[in-house]
C-alpha cells in the first residue's frame, strides 16, 4: 500500500471519529486501494463504488451492475423459452392427431367392401397383351422392368385412335351443317 493511500485510510477513519463507528469497523465494508483511489464493497448488498479524492473531498460512486442486466436477459430468455415450449407443444398435439386422422382414414380404406368404380375383380383373359412387370436382381440390386408394347399393340391401338378421331370430326362436321340449316 502506498503512503498516500495509507494517509487517506487514516484520513477517512480519524475523520469519522467523532460520528458513529463507521461501517468498516462492524465489517460491511470492505476496501481495496484501485488507481487514484480505493475501491468500496458492500459486503451486505454486493454493491461497488470507486471512491476518489477530487479535491473537495472524497466521492464515491456507484459502479454499474450487470448483475441486473444480465437476470433481466436470463429473465427474457426464460420467457422467450417458455412460449417456444408452449408452441412445440401444440405442434406435438396438432401432429398427432394428424396421425390418428391419417391411420383412421387408412382403416376406413382398408374396410371397404368391393373393387373401386370402374374396376373389375375378375381376371384378365390369357390371350390379352398385358405382361406383368418383372423386377430381377442382379449384382445384388433389385431391378424393376416394365415390358413395353410390340409394334403390332402400338399399331393396333395408334388404328383404333385415328378410328374415334375421325368419328368425332364427322360428329363435329353434321353438328355444324345442322345448325347452319344445310342438308346433307
Amino acid at each position: 500500500m502506498t503512503l498516500a493511500a495509507a494517509a487517506v485510510l487514516l484520513a477517512l477513519t480519524a475523520s469519522s471519529a467523532g460520528q458513529s463507528a463507521p461501517d468498516t469497523e462492524n465489517g460491511r465494508y470492505t476496501l481495496a486501494p484501485s488507481g487514484d483511489g480505493f475501491l468500496r464493497l458492500d459486503t451486505r448488498s454486493g454493491a461497488a463504488s470507486i471512491c476518489t479524492d477530487k479535491g473537495q473531498g472524497w466521492i464515491c460512486q456507484l459502479m454499474p451492475d450487470e448483475r441486473a442486466a444480465l437476470d433481466a436477459e436470463i429473465g427474457r430468455l426464460t420467457r422467450d423459452l417458455d412460449k417456444i415450449k408452449a408452441e412445440q407443444q401444440a405442434l406435438q398435439r396438432e401432429a398427432d392427431e394428424l396421425r390418428k386422422a391419417n391411420e383412421t382414414l387408412k382403416s376406413q380404406l382398408a374396410s371397404r367392401d368391393g373393387p373401386a368404380a370402374g374396376k373389375t375383380e375378375e381376371a384378365l383373359p390369357k390371350g390379352d397383351s398385358l405382361r406383368k412387370p418383372e423386377i430381377k436382381s442382379t449384382d445384388g440390386e433389385r431391378k424393376l422392368e416394365i415390358p413395353l408394347p410390340s409394334d403390332r399393340e402400338l399399331d393396333k391401338w395408334m388404328a383404333y385412335v385415328e378410328h374415334a378421331w375421325r368419328k368425332l370430326v364427322d360428329l363435329a362436321n353434321r353438328l355444324q351443317k345442322d345448325t347452319s340449316g344445310d342438308k346433307i
